[in-house]
């Protein structure tokens, strides 16, 4: 496998060019499988009565960790067994990020170019070094036990007085995650705040909040919905529609972050993109008008100032029904228009980010017979791979990752079949994206991860009561 890693490729200028999806090729497909995630010390069971390490919707944040190692993000944590609808049935689940290895192994027969074979070897629970406002009855068992506050996916677990960005929540609703350039730390995007946060990598220790601009709060914070959304909130994110998509420049000196949704003030299928300086934390705004999604799932950033915006619906397999949008598009920022003082309608802004379809993810994998009722709901993550060779030709990969809401299994054509968290991969080359360059690829230098009998004894501390510094089990 070449190693050069994050493609030195794409860059075509913004016009109105066709789309270069047919280009792409599907290389490589599989499903992580497995009950429970590898932190032992949190497999007591949730208020639902769910077990707190089911594992599962580890696909709504994917980012490459150097080599064949990922980093995975699942959301808030289970919650769809109904127990308590004022919580919208949210549980004290400890939020976390999840290390794969990636291997990919060339096939020498028919059918796909490689199999991809994805194996959890670390969970890292994620924590912050001073104390977090829960709610009534929120506050992990593990707390005590390990003399640590934990982040979690309860939706009581706020500060009524205070506006959402208040950085002492307890709640956490992970999205978006990139690593950073010296591979110690990982940057989270959530949706309840929301927030961008920087996690120590080996410890999942909190160490800085970015502050983001203060229209993408809500003032009324509540544990549901409709207690956030209407009358509550004028202004702001709307509720589980959050900061969805985080991106890292390849020199990693910049993130890059992108609503779900409009806020309550903006109109027009507007989303709004924040980039923040990590050095210095100025932020800045620009608009991304949706065009065939309902919402949008990612950015992953080709250089300094080109990106790729994922889109997609709600429709396909864990939803009951068939795939209708999931696609990918180019933008470029160097040209937007920064709208961070506007309110409001902001449909002639959006219109300075033009943007070109690069990727009908859909349409290829329905080309490779798969229906649209079995393709993910919840496509979202998105992470470029290490450069593999096919038939003598050098490809460029990227990684597309699903969402499965911790839900094993899901209805499909009235059948209940398998639904475990997916992974796509797909080649392609400078070509497909018109022939352009990468001005540099994100170097990640390669950070040891605990020995295995580190793991099992670290757990089984923690599980005595002595382990004072949460680690990845």
């Amino acid at each position: 496998m070449n190693k050069k890693l994050l493609l030195p490729l794409f860059i075509t200028a913004l016009t109105e060019a066709t789309s270069a999806q047919a280009s792409f090729t599907l290389i490589a497909q599989a499903g992580l499988t497995g009950l429970y995630d590898l932190s032992t010390a949190t497999s007591g069971p949730l208020e639902s009565g769910v077990a707190g390490n089911t594992l599962g919707g580890l696909g709504s944040g994917l980012a490459w960790a150097g080599g064949t190692a990922f980093i995975a993000t699942p959301d808030r944590g289970p919650n769809a067994l109904a127990y308590n609808a004022s919580l919208e049935d949210t549980t004290s689940y400890i939020t976390r990020f999840q290390t794969l290895n990636m291997s990919l192994t060339a096939n020498s027969g028919s059918g796909l170019a490689f199999t991809l074979t994805p194996t959890l070897t670390a969970t890292t629970l994620l924590s912050s070094p001073t104390a977090l406002t829960y709610g009534i009855g929120g506050t992990p068992a593990l707390n005590a036990t390990n003399n640590t506050n934990y982040f979690t996916g309860r939706s009581d677990g706020f500060d009524p007085s205070l506006p959402s960005s208040n950085t002492n929540n307890a709640r956490f609703d992970p999205e978006g995650v990139r690593v950073s350039n010296d591979g110690k730390s990982v940057f989270i995007s959530d949706e309840y705040g929301p927030y961008v946060r920087q996690f120590d990598r080996t410890t999942g220790e909190l160490i800085k909040t970015f502050a983001l601009p203060d229209n993408l709060a809500v003032a009324v914070q509540g544990p549901t919905t409709v207690s956030e959304n209407g009358t509550h909130n004028t202004t702001g994110r709307v509720a589980n529609k959050g900061m969805e998509g985080l991106a890292i420049t390849p020199d990693g000196k910049k993130l890059i972050g992108i609503m779900q949704a409009p806020l309550l003030q903006d109109t027009k299928k507007n989303v709004r993109i924040v980039t923040i300086d990590i050095a210095t934390g100025d932020t800045h705004e620009y608009a991304y008008q949706l065009t065939t999604g309902s919402g949008v799932s990612e950015i992953i950033a080709l250089n300094e100032d080109e990106f790729l915006v994922g889109e997609r619906d709600g429709k396909g397999l864990g939803d009951g029904t068939a795939a209708v949008a999931k696609e990918l598009f180019k933008i470029n920022l160097s040209t937007a228009t920064e709208v961070s003082s506007l309110s409001g309608d902001l449909s002639i802004q959006s219109a300075t980010i033009n943007k070109i379809s690069v990727l009908d993810v859909k349409a290829i994998l329905v080309a490779n017979g798969i229906s649209a009722d079995k393709i993910p709901a919840k496509i979202e993550g998105l992470a470029f791979g290490e450069d593999v060779t096919v038939a003598g030709q050098l490809l460029h990969t990227l990684y597309v990752s699903s969402d499965n809401d911790f839900l094993s299994t899901a209805v499909a054509s009235g059948i209940t079949i398998a639904n475990p968290s997916m992974f796509y991969v797909f080649g392609f080359t400078d070509a497909d994206l018109g022939g352009s360059t990468v001005l540099q690829a994100q170097q990640i230098s390669a950070v040891p991860l605990p020995s295995a009998a580190w793991l099992f004894g670290s757990a089984f501390i923690g599980l005595l009561g002595f382990h004072k510094k949460r680690q990845s089990r």
